[in-house]
C-alpha cells in the first residue's frame, strides 16, 4: 500500500486511498481488453465472484492498515478503505462495459466525486 503510504500528508483518507486506485488504473489501463475478458469469466461463475470478493476484503484490509500507519484511527481507517473499494468497484464496472473507452483512472475519479456528492447529501 505504498500509494496510500505516500499520498501527500494532507490529503484526507479517502483522498490517500483514491489516489492508490487511480495509480492502479493507470496501470491496468493498457490491460482493458484482458480486464473485460477476465471480468466476463468472473460474472459467469459463482466460485469467481467469490474469490473476487475475497481479494478485495484483503485489499481494503491493507489499506486500513495503511491508513492507520498514516495516524488515522478507527472506525475513519476502515469506513475510508471499504469506501474506496465501492469506488473502485463502481468505477471499474463502468470501465469494462463502457463503449466510450474512457480511461479507467478518469472513471475512479468521477465515481469518487459522486460518493463525495452523495454522502454532502447533494
Amino acid at each position: 500500500m505504498r500509494s496510500v503510504a505516500s499520498a501527500p500528508d494532507a490529503a484526507t483518507p479517502i483522498d490517500a486511498v483514491a489516489a492508490a486506485f487511480v495509480a492502479a488504473g493507470t496501470l491496468l489501463q493498457e490491460r482493458r481488453p484482458y480486464s473485460q475478458q477476465r471480468q466476463t469469466v468472473i460474472a459467469a461463475n459463482a466460485e469467481l465472484q467469490e474469490r473476487e470478493l475475497i481479494k478485495l476484503a484483503s485489499l481494503a484490509s491493507a489499506m486500513a492498515a495503511a491508513l492507520r500507519q498514516r495516524g488515522v484511527g478507527d472506525p475513519a481507517a476502515s469506513l475510508a478503505a471499504e469506501a474506496g473499494i465501492a469506488v473502485f468497484k463502481v468505477a471499474f464496472e463502468r470501465w469494462v462495459n463502457d463503449t466510450n473507452q474512457r480511461d479507467l483512472p478518469q472513471l475512479i475519479r468521477e465515481s469518487l466525486d459522486e460518493l463525495k456528492a452523495v454522502t454532502a447529501g447533494h
